[in-house]
């Protein structure tokens, strides 16, 4: 039976023994001790668990197990709220392995017809009941058992124009679910076209996906339109085309086609036309990859030509002609990163729309010609080069060499230590050089790592150069250097040493993912009622983004303002752009190449909309480059644009080249993110100036360094009263001080080297100098991974991390000192006041990490479902809170269309849904007039 009958068993037990007591009055004693007992037996139904921190047991069933109480049934993963009410278990859906679908439309996917049939078996009735082939549902179901030949052409109509939702896990952004029209195969497996595989983050090893029906027209209606595989071709996080950055193969048969070859059959040979080279080709007169000398046609294609002949190769010419025929001709190598500028070229000409068929012809010229090349791998492919021994003979006297002088007592171990690690590095990379360059340059491996398609040159050093010096599981780097390449085979210790690396790999990828995910949960917490809500909030404030220095942190000048909203003008020589402009990438790159040093933006950090962002103060939607639509859920998609690439980032502490950092080494990756988000204070943080000043000394005193600043004059009255009083600093010496005697220092800035404690910034420096340095520092460890997120999407989290303000008095308003309150709902209650002509209270803005945010909210259900179930659930018991669910989460527990989206009335979306509700109205009553 249930853990709660027991719990309540007790309850009644004790409560009955109570009265037993009572009616024959025993002593008082005996009576408060039974007292005790029930409290505790309450207390257990109530929250069992409770009582297992203080030291007493809880209340514990067979085999010593803990009962599960109430509170138990609510909280964590699996208790109702987050398994139950936040998500669903669904009918309709199936799951399979996955394989490649290479012939599919880019929104098709193929699923095995018996899974099919069982996934739309309702319709497969329907359409069997009306055409009388079986008389009733029980008939209907045999035939679709048995698996009858009429049932499948029934199949086939029912699911067309119908749309299934694929889904692989980990679900870590929107685009992974989407939506695709089945197409009926045989076997067992889901086919998935290859382009969709980046977005999916899904490889054909084994995965497996579940697949699942939108039952309802509307919801129908918004996989077709929203959902669809072809309408998510950018990535909302960065507005990248996340179809073009895994094209692996396809790149692989482009780029052999546009390399051009020496010395091949019928290079130099000139051609009147485009077709008479192809033509040549067919007749095995000209090789595919041959220089030759071609008369451009008067096509849009040819115009930068401007008539002259131009050289190029047949492979090229074959190219273009799956490209549009008004696209520039391209004539060049078409490797990785020169497809993913294409594909943008080819967005920003043809818009959304037209971009599926284009890649659906690239997909299949590009594994139509690798496959026709027939590159493959071999191991004499890669070979070791002859210097190698001489390298690695000459690397072991100069590590003899410094050994030998730390015996004689020249170097300390740390430096003896230092100058080992350098020589193996040095060596390392010359070897690698060397490597690179005894490569067939027109091999297969060259072809496949300089084509950017796979693999990379540190891979290839391993296998045929060294594999060098690697880590133990610290991360410190293990000073006997691995002088094998794997061709080569590793020897018994060197095997041994590189299995730290390898495990380590694993179990550090399987931490990440757990830690990444709680991240984004977090992100979502904090962030998932912020929605577009209005057109225009008014504001005239907005953000300073500046021309980038010589870090380059965030992208190029015009990366940084392009699809946002001017809040002041900018003159350019061309002409000025007004404040409220809207910039797109002509004008960004105007601006870029302009002499602009700084330019105000509109940002949802200054938007003054109660609880969302206004369109202006947000831009553009990355997935369209058009202006957001209201009813956009923007803060979900802010927290998955930065907790989706969250598992790439690395966990390990960089080492500052050996040097000793104090406090260990500076923390990065994805801890330092969540230090960052969380408002923690850093292990060793850096030291603030606390006044504005200048720099009188900075001298050694003992162990410390000290800094001393002399503050600027502070002003009294008429007469300037000169402040003698320093303020002092002692730091550490193994810090670097930034700063030299005589310089000028502001109130808050930086002494040291080392990440600041947001706290002192905020309370130094202000609001935006803490915001602009989140925004950098997160920006910063995305940037060292490789990884663009745009600016907006962390100006949406650090707004809500400046949201709370805490009372510090509360005048006539009913809120009390030191209550913790969001700062639209403070301006509510003041602007309520003055009204009424009372005293407003007064509130001092709160710098707070992303969990306390979630955990302040005015709702409760969207509290009490993230985190502290019991407690919060409690509190709002005690205070008889009363939630107006606005934001999303709430929506969902109790049942309702989520105000986003399809859901927000006056959002494009909404209006989709109404159009098609007002023509189903019609066509009823266009067959109800009928049928009188």
């Amino acid at each position: 039976s249930s853990d709660l009958n027991d719990l309540y068993r007790r309850v009644i037990n004790r409560n009955n023994r109570l009265k037993r007591l009572q009616a024959i009055h025993a002593p008082e004693v005996i009576l408060r001790n039974e007292k005790r007992i029930l409290q505790e037996a309450v207390d257990a139904l109530l929250d069992n668990s409770m009582r297992r921190g203080s030291g007493v047991l809880g209340i514990l069933g067979g085999r010593r197990r803990a009962l599960k109480s109430l509170a138990d049934y609510l909280k964590g993963k699996h208790g109702y709220l987050r398994q139950n009410l936040l998500g669903k278990r669904v009918d309709y859906s199936g799951r399979s392995v996955i394989v490649v679908g290479p012939d599919l439309a880019l929104d098709e996917c193929g699923l095995p017809k018996h899974m099919v049939l069982e996934l739309f078996r309702p319709f497969v009735i329907q359409g069997l009941l009306s055409r009388e082939l079986a008389y009733n549902i029980r008939g209907a179901g045999r035939l679709i058992e048995d698996e009858a030949p009429e049932v499948w052409p029934i199949l086939e109509d029912a699911i067309q124009n119908k749309y299934v939702l694929l889904n692989r896990a980990p679900t870590l952004h929107r685009q992974s679910i989407q939506a695709f029209r089945p197409v009926l195969i045989e076997g067992n497996a889901i086919q998935v076209h290859p382009l969709v595989c980046p977005a999916y983050n899904a490889d054909f090893d084994g995965d497996a996906m579940a697949v699942h029906v939108p039952l309802s027209e509307a919801a129908q209606l918004e996989a077709a339109r929203i959902m669809s595989a072809n309408k998510n071709i950018l990535k909302p996080g960065s507005g990248d085309v996340v179809v073009a950055s895994k094209l692996l193969d396809i790149v692989l048969g482009c780029y052999w086609m546009t390399r051009a070859m020496e010395g091949v059959k019928g290079e130099g040979d000139a051609f009147p036309s485009t077709n008479a080279a192809i033509t040549a080709h067919d007749f095995d007169a000209l090789d595919l990859r041959a220089k030759v000398k071609i008369l451009p046609g008067d096509s849009k294609k040819y115009s930068a030509f401007e008539g002259k002949v131009f050289e190029t190769t047949v492979g090229r010419l074959l190219f273009n002609s799956v490209l549009p025929s008004d696209f520039p001709f391209v004539n060049e190598e078409v490797t990785n990163k020169r497809m993913g500028d294409l594909v943008h070229e080819l967005v920003s000409h043809y818009k959304l729309d037209g971009i599926p068929k284009i890649l659906d012809k690239i997909k299949a010229f590009g594994f139509r010609y690798a496959t026709h090349a027939g590159i493959t791998w071999s191991l004499s492919d890669v070979v070791t080069p002859k210097i190698k021994e001489e390298l690695v003979h000459a690397g072991r006297v100069a590590a003899a060499k410094e050994e030998e002088n730390f015996a004689n007592g020249l170097l300390t171990e740390a430096e003896r230590r230092r100058m080992t690690i350098e020589i193996w590095s040095k060596l390392s990379n010359e070897l690698r050089k060397h490597v690179v360059g005894s490569l067939d340059t027109h091999g297969p491996v060259h072809d496949m790592i300089s084509s950017g398609a796979r693999g990379s040159v540190v891979q290839l050093h391993q296998m045929a150069g060294m594999k060098g010096l690697i880590t133990n599981p610290r991360g410190e780097i293990i000073e006997f250097p691995i002088t094998s390449s794997l061709k080569e085979g590793l020897t018994p210790v060197e095997y041994f040493i590189s299995t730290h690396g390898a495990r380590k790999g694993l179990a550090d990828t399987a931490l990440n993912t757990a830690r990444a995910g709680y991240l984004t949960r977090r992100l979502f917490d904090v962030a998932h009622d912020v929605v577009v809500l209005e057109g225009d909030c008014g504001t005239k404030e907005g953000v300073l983004i500046l021309r980038p220095g010589k870090e380059n942190i965030g992208g190029s000048f015009s990366e940084r303002i392009v699809g946002r909203v001017l809040a002041e003008g900018v003159n350019l020589s061309s002409g000025a752009l007004k404040r409220g402009t809207l910039i797109m990438h002509d004008a960004a790159n105007v601006v870029e190449s302009s002499d602009v040093k700084e330019v105000i933006v509109r940002s949802p950090m200054t938007c003054r909309v109660a609880r969302g962002v206004c369109q202006q103060c947000y831009g553009v939607d990355m997935t369209t480059w058009e202006m957001v639509d209201v009813g956009e859920a923007v803060g979900v998609i802010a927290a998955q644009a930065i907790g989706e690439p969250g598992t790439q980032l690395t966990m390990r502490t960089f080492h500052s080249g050996g040097v000793a950092t104090v406090g260990g080494d500076i923390t990065m990756g994805l801890p330092r993110v969540e230090e960052v988000f969380e408002s923690r204070t850093p292990k060793a943080p850096a030291t603030l100036s606390r006044v504005s000043g200048t720099i009188s000394e900075v001298v050694r005193e003992g162990t410390e360094t000290i800094i001393r600043v002399l503050p600027d004059v502070i002003s009294e009255g008429k007469t300037a009263k000169a402040v003698k009083k320093e303020t002092e600093y002692s730091v550490s010496p193994l810090r670097a001080i930034l700063v030299k005697e005589g310089a000028h220092v502001e109130k808050g800035d930086f002494l040291t080297d080392g990440s600041a404690n947001l706290e002192e910034l905020f309370l130094f420096s202000g609001k935006e100098r803490a915001q602009e340095y989140i925004i950098n520092e997160i920006t910063r460890i995305y940037e060292l991974q490789g990884v663009t997120t745009a600016r907006k999407h962390l100006e949406i989290i650090v707004k809500q991390m400046f949201s709370r303000v805490s009372v510090t008095h509360s005048g006539d308003t009913g809120v009390s000192a030191g209550e913790i309150i969001s700062d639209f709902e403070y301006d509510r209650i003041n602007a309520t006041q003055k009204e009424a002509s009372g005293e407003s209270a007064k509130a001092k803005q709160l710098l707070l990490g992303i969990t306390e945010v979630s955990l302040t909210r005015a709702s409760f259900l969207s509290s009490i479902s993230f985190q502290n179930t019991p407690r919060k659930l409690a509190e709002a018991a005690v205070s008889g809170a009363v939630d107006r669910l606005v934001g999303l989460k709430e929506n969902v527990i109790v049942g309702r269309l989520i105000p986003a989206g399809t859901g927000f009335p006056g959002s494009k979306k909404h209006e989709m849904i109404k159009e098609m509700e007002r023509e189903f109205a019609d066509t009823a009553s266009m067959e109800e007039g009928k049928r009188e």
